[in-house]
């Protein structure tokens, strides 16, 4: 049972997910919202993101009433996602994006936390657990596509909000546990940031941030300029759903053998390289198939995250520490993703986009490793 309602949870939460991220685009430009509107759009909400997981996740921790917290913000969060189809204007859908953006991300880290400690032991199994967002992303994005397709994407919407009603339910039984703290290990994001371990850690998650944007957000506006139809971009999110699997379930061996940070380290140079491979996917299907390399990537970047983030969390910071992990992939760097995602695509089209995002991430990697390598001070991740 310490696996079975965590995988649930993640079972219907992506499921809700895959009914919205993918199709934001799309339903901003069939509001005709011009690129800078979409821009800010993309760009703001995970700016909301940065601040409001740290602080949902800190407040649960200082309180201890992680399950209150984590029920208010899914309630939010459907209640955003019921109201949105009935909103035709750029100022009333920003607003409604922005509490949408603080409110529906923090889950995942409420869920990760939750899953570490009713695991004991055995964090190593995290992976298996988090299959359950595969599955329900996977399968729900097929569905979704569908759906968008034959009918309109407002049902994706308010089929998004009854999904995230079933996983409040689920959510009552979900554990965080009562830790005996150590008043010296206690405080708050400022107490992780101290630990310099981080800094490098966190450069990584950034990068992590610009790929999870231009890999969810855009990926459907890239496939619209390739002339591809709905259905084909829910088959795109079941093919990646898909290849994520093996990688999560075999994530404890990978973990023990390889140790979480020099996996995230592999996992951003693939996620990299594999954005510079969208430069040559030229046709609906070629996509889909880059879909299949998206094991390597985003799964083993968060597995390995989570892992990371876990491992280096004082006691009392966990959901913390899981916190600010999620704010800096969903929110600082998919906010500079999306803030520059928007007048890209306007600007220079898909191609070129995913271009310059690959180059900038293994940028990033690259400047990590030369500190790592060149400062005897610089912390290495472990």
């Amino acid at each position: 049972m310490s696996k079975l309602w965590p995988f649930g949870a993640n079972v219907l939460f992506f499921a809700a997910a895959a009914c919205v991220l993918p199709f934001l685009i799309l339903y901003y430009e069939r509001l005709n919202f011009s690129g800078p509107q979409i821009g800010l759009l993309t760009g703001i909400s995970p700016l909301v993101t940065l601040a409001s997981a740290p602080l949902w996740t800190n407040l649960a921790d200082v309180t201890r009433r992680h399950r209150l917290v984590v029920s208010i913000i899914l309630l939010a969060s459907a209640g955003c996602l019921f109201a949105m189809p009935f909103l035709t204007s750029f100022w009333p859908v920003l607003v409604a994006a922005v509490l949408l953006s603080a409110c529906l991300v923090p889950v995942t880290s409420f869920f990760d936390s939750a899953t570490m400690f009713m695991l004991g032991g055995r964090q190593d199994l995290y992976g298996r657990v988090r299959l359950g967002g595969t599955f329900g992303y996977g399968l729900m994005g097929y569905f979704a596509g569908l759906l968008v397709q034959r009918y309109d994407i407002r049902l994706a919407l308010w089929a998004a909000a009854a999904l995230l009603l079933l996983t409040l339910i689920i959510a009552q039984v979900l554990r965080y546990g009562a830790l005996k703290l150590d008043p010296a290990q206690t405080g708050s994001v400022r107490t992780l940031l101290a630990d310099r371990r981080w800094l490098p850690f966190l450069a990584l998650a950034f990068a992590g941030g610009l790929s999870t944007l231009i890999s969810t957000n855009y990926l459907f506006a890239y496939m619209k300029e390739l002339n591809a139809s709905e259905a084909s971009m829910g088959l795109a999110i079941t093919l990646s759903t898909v290849a994520e699997v093996p990688v999560l379930y075999f994530g404890n061996r990978l973990i023990n053998r390889f140790r979480s940070g020099p996996l995230l380290m592999a996992a951003m140079v693939i996620t990299g390289a594999r954005l510079l491979l969208f430069f040559f996917a030229v046709t609906p299907n070629l996509v889909l198939g880059l879909q299949l390399l998206n094991g390597l990537t985003f799964p083993l970047m968060w597995l390995s995250g989570v892992a990371y983030a876990h491992e280096h969390a004082p006691a009392g910071l966990v959901a913390t520490a899981q916190g600010l992990f999620g704010a800096m992939v969903y929110g600082f760097g998919s906010a500079v993703g999306g803030f520059a995602g928007g007048p890209l695509f306007a600007a220079i089209g898909g191609r070129a986009t995913y271009i310059v995002f690959g180059l900038v991430i293994l940028g990033i990697v690259g400047m990590v490793g030369v500190l790592q390598r060149q400062a005897p001070a610089a912390p290495e991740l472990q």
